[in-house]
């Protein structure tokens, strides 16, 4: 892939996940330092909790996360890189509750601006950083980690053989990929969007289960444990669509449609669709680099 195309995804992911920023001239950190501010939040102290609304941008929440880090049975003494972190909020459960030392990466700088503010806040700056960059060629050295971790990201890569080629580069002799991933499922009609990684298919980036799978272990990764979570993603996704429809303004700490917008509300409802409708289905396991 060339370093033209790869600005250019760089570009279309910025857009989607900092849609707000543009035109407003207020940055997205700025924004929800304001939105914690109103809620009575102290912007340098606060908790996981509080948080949680704006750090857990994937289906199943916190939950989920905590799911796979006992899924891949996490150890404190591991080092862990967070791909695709979004605003952090993997990397601070894993730092705080499995004890481990946790590099974030994300192509979205305004995202690595937030997660950077929010480990300072929620005193975990010591055990979380974060780097804005491609997946594919990171500024990392060879065997730094001992688990990769993934939760939402893959569908927003276009470049997966690229991608994995670094987890592998990345990982020591037998390290583990810690993987909650959106796939296409066997209903092939077109999505309805947006949806909270897409507002168009430009930014989609679906595999079907065989082919994600076929993938890694022709990148040398063996799988060890793998679910197909759907059902659990689909109840959780439905029960948040019911919150939604009362309205975000009605709650007292920030949530994501300070990232989305008011559109957020929609993706939810595409999301929940999707799923119900077999379009897509959610997948976690863990695999062994051979």
């Amino acid at each position: 892939m060339t370093d033209h195309v790869r600005d250019h995804d760089a570009h279309v992911l910025n857009d989607h996940y900092d849609a707000l920023t543009t035109g407003s001239g207020e940055s997205l950190v700025a924004r929800l330092r304001a939105a914690f501010h109103d809620a009575g939040c102290d912007l340098e102290n606060l908790t996981l909790d509080e948080v949680a609304g704006i750090d857990q941008l994937h289906l199943g929440g916190r939950a989920a996360s905590r799911s796979l880090a006992a899924l891949g049975a996490l150890r404190s003494d591991q080092r862990v890189l967070d791909v695709g972190c979004g605003t952090g909020g993997a990397s601070r459960l894993l730092a705080a509750e499995a004890g481990c030392q946790v590099v974030g990466v994300d192509i979205t700088a305004a995202f690595v601006e937030v997660a950077e503010w929010l480990s300072a806040a929620t005193g975990l700056a010591q055990r979380t950083r974060f780097l804005c960059a491609d997946a594919a060629r990171t500024p990392l050295p060879d065997g730094s980690f001992d688990v990769i971790w993934c939760q939402h990201a893959l569908m927003n890569m276009p470049d997966m053989a690229g991608v994995l080629a670094e987890w592998r580069r990345l990982l020591v002799p037998g390290g583990q990929v810690l993987l909650h991933e959106v796939v296409a499922g066997e209903n092939l009609e077109p999505l309805a969007l947006p949806v909270p990684w897409a507002r168009t298919e430009a930014t989609s980036h679906l595999k079907g289960r065989e082919s994600l799978q076929a993938s890694l272990e022709a990148a040398g990764f063996v799988p060890v444990s793998v679910r197909d979570v759907t059902e659990t993603a689909l109840a959780w996704r439905q029960k948040h669509v019911r919150r939604e429809a009362v309205g975000e303004k009605t709650a007292r700490l920030p949530g994501p449609a300070l990232i989305f917008g008011d559109e957020f509300v929609e993706m939810g409802r595409n999301l929940r669709d999707n799923l119900a409708a077999g379009k897509v289905r959610i997948l976690d396991g863990v695999w062994k680099l051979a």
